[in-house]
């Protein structure tokens, strides 16, 4: 088996039904399976997959477990030399598993890939390439200076606009909407970290592979439109602004903290303490409840 692919899905019927569609309709050179892990979902979610798509393994929890065991859970059972993180909100273009893997076969140095990560408009979905989020990364990412000068290598580095959107490029981070991850790299260093609830652990993952050895790198030729705050954090918005703080939080303190002056630190907590505020108080008078920044 070339590729198993896995998805967390909760209440995302059509969307998941649409993402399932995208991927099977596609003529595929290489061997994949798709394993789904269902948070508990009450929509017919399960009814769909058994009457649509049954030749799919279905990993059923009674309740939402968040996003990063339910995805360990799906990995762990995947049997291929590679694994694909998808999320269900997502609509794959044609060729892009066949390029995904075909990038990995020929660079064997590389231990994840993602595709070109695009909004429903078409344009360029920024977080689908980071850097490592340094204490002046996150900073400027914080403040919106990355917003004022996004192709600055200084203050625009986390979202690495200065980049070209159609050239492969090595990148320190990348989105788990969609990442090909070997196999190899993860028997050497271990599944994605269950402390992080949801949100971050693609980036914590990332950071361990580097730390490994392994390079990452964004590969335009495969596409993919990602909808964004469409899956199961929108029935619990604030929880999951939580969450992605917190993730955060924890992220850097595992990774970056050790690295730097205890003032510098303090500086880089209150910033994701006070975007945390605002996030909160954004959605509090916001009609669309939404965890992560509106998708266009």
């Amino acid at each position: 088996m070339d590729l198993s692919v896995c998805i967390v899905s909760m209440n995302t019927r059509d969307l998941l039904r649409d993402c399932l569609d995208s991927l099977f309709s596609d003529t595929v050179r290489h061997s994949f399976e798709v394993i789904i892990t269902d948070n508990g979902s009450s929509d017919g979610s399960l009814e769909m997959l058994a009457n649509n798509y049954p030749q799919i393994k279905v990993i059923s929890n009674a309740s939402n477990l968040g996003y990063t065991r339910p995805m360990n859970q799906a990995l762990q059972a995947g049997v291929g030399r590679y694994l694909m993180q998808l999320n269900p909100d997502t609509l794959l273009h044609p060729g892009l598993i066949d390029t995904l893997v075909d990038y990995m076969d020929a660079n064997p140095q590389v231990g994840i890939c993602t595709p070109k990560v695009l909004n429903r408009d078409g344009t360029l979905q920024k977080q689908c390439r980071r850097s490592a989020a340094r204490p002046w990364d996150a900073i400027s990412y914080i403040l919106g200076l990355s917003l004022l000068f996004p192709k600055s290598r200084f203050f625009g580095r986390y979202l690495m606009e200065y980049l070209p959107d159609d050239q492969i490029a090595e990148v320190e981070a990348v989105s788990g909407s969609c990442m090909l991850i070997s196999r190899l790299l993860i028997e050497q260093i271990g599944y994605l970290d269950e402390q992080f609830f949801a949100y971050q652990e693609d980036a914590e993952f990332c950071f361990r592979a580097r730390k490994a050895g392994w390079k990452i790198f964004f590969v335009p030729q495969a596409q993919i439109t990602h909808f964004g705050g469409l899956g199961g954090s929108r029935f619990v918005p604030y929880r999951g602004i939580y969450a992605w703080h917190h993730s955060f939080y924890l992220y850097y303190r595992k990774h970056l903290a050790r690295e730097y002056f205890f003032l510098i630190n303090g500086l880089v907590y209150l910033g994701i303490g006070i975007k945390l505020l605002f996030a909160l108080s954004i959605n509090a008078v916001r009609k669309e409840k939404i965890v992560g920044t509106r998708k266009p």
